[in-house]
């Protein structure tokens, strides 16, 4: 009997295991693989920065983005909220780009809206706002 109630704890204690285990790999495949995860809309936007003409043209060849610093100065952070509206999963990310150019930088305002049907996010816009003189918006996409 006592033999058997050890066996059971032992058994007990490796089905936590893997049901901890299998959730940190149901969290980290969500937040990295997921299409509606805050990393993939980043990437994604940031793509279509990067292969957008006018800003090659105002940031130059070498773009990069960042999110919002920490207080060690670390940029890796991507801002952003989500909320419901009409029923509607809806998201917006905030980021900041900058390239080669010196002395050029740009704000990255994202907004994605769930479709009902293939329950994926779909863009709604992004723009970019060039903070240097002269200011001005750039409009990359713009479904509203």
């Amino acid at each position: 009997v006592k033999e058997a109630g050890r066996d059971f704890t032992y058994f007990i204690v490796v089905l936590v295991g893997i049901g901890v285990t299998g959730g940190l790999f149901y969290v980290i495949f969500k937040e990295l693989f997921s299409s509606s995860s805050p990393s993939k809309i980043y990437g994604d936007a940031l793509e279509k920065c990067r292969s957008h003409p006018e800003i090659i043209g105002v940031f130059g060849d070498s773009i990069k983005g960042y999110g919002e610093a920490t207080r060690r100065g670390r940029r890796q952070h991507v801002s952003h909220i989500e909320y419901v509206k009409d029923g509607l999963k809806h998201m917006r990310l905030k980021f900041y780009i900058e390239g080669t150019e010196s002395g050029k930088q740009g704000t990255v305002h994202v907004e994605v809206k769930e479709n009902l049907e293939t329950g994926r996010f779909e863009v709604r816009y992004i723009f970019v706002d060039v903070e240097t003189y002269p200011r001005r918006t750039i409009v990359i996409e713009d479904n509203r």
